[in-house]
């Protein structure tokens, strides 16, 4: 059988002496692995890095082989990934995450944000630690650990709510959690309802998104 796809290289393992085997997020396959013959040449080394895209055919006997990929490159960004500590950081990051999907599952708007999200890194965009954070709720959404941060879990009114639950998942009123004796997690303003897109967000924010997402990841 045979299909062709476009995918985010998330890693590369080396497969005897001249082979390599590719982990990609595909965008209509979801995460798959296939072996590249010759994946270890020079030619072939720099296309297969972490953060890079891809056009590929994948062919195997049977759909449960590992199968072979043929790639070839769409968008090289690994380069100005590595440019920076922490844009390699994040990326490495964002794609060790992408392992927590189950294989061989479509997930094209996990793949596309997270395309979007390397293109604003590789860019050099200073939004591109909010698109993080968006990112990584929209992966918790994808495994089925999406937060309700839209009414209060406790009542309250949506106008209040600045915290979430950290076993429910649900946001909460920072009064009412007080009161409900729970260590809150920050919800930062730009994920609170009536937030607009053109409302500034702080490194701070940032940071308690991360912080927000990480808890549940």
């Amino acid at each position: 059988m045979e299909w062709r796809d476009r995918g985010i290289v998330l890693c590369v393992r080396p497969h005897g002496e001249t082979s390599a085997i590719v982990e990609l997020l595909t965008r209509e396959h979801g995460r798959h692995l296939g072996l590249v013959r010759g994946g270890r040449s020079r030619r072939l080394r720099a296309a297969l890095q972490t953060g890079n895209s891809l056009e590929v055919v994948w062919r195997a006997r049977l759909a449960e082989h590992l199968g072979v990929w043929n790639a070839e490159m769409r968008t090289a960004r690994a380069a100005a990934l590595m440019a920076e500590d922490l844009t390699l950081t994040a990326a490495m990051a964002a794609a060790g995450l992408c392992r927590l999907l189950p294989e061989r599952d479509a997930c094209a708007r996990i793949h596309d944000g997270l395309e979007h999200l390397l293109h604003a890194m590789a860019r050099g965009d200073a939004g591109w630690p909010l698109c993080l954070v968006l990112w990584e709720l929209e992966l918790l959404r994808e495994l089925g650990y999406g937060l309700e941060l839209d009414s209060c879990a406790l009542g309250g009114s949506r106008a209040d709510i600045s915290h979430v639950s950290p076993h429910s998942g649900r946001a909460v009123g920072a009064g009412l959690g007080e009161e409900s004796g729970e260590g809150l997690l920050v919800l930062p303003r730009f994920l609170r309802p009536g937030a607009g897109e053109e409302d500034a967000v702080s490194t701070g924010e940032i940071v308690a998104g991360l912080r927000l997402s990480a808890h549940f990841l």
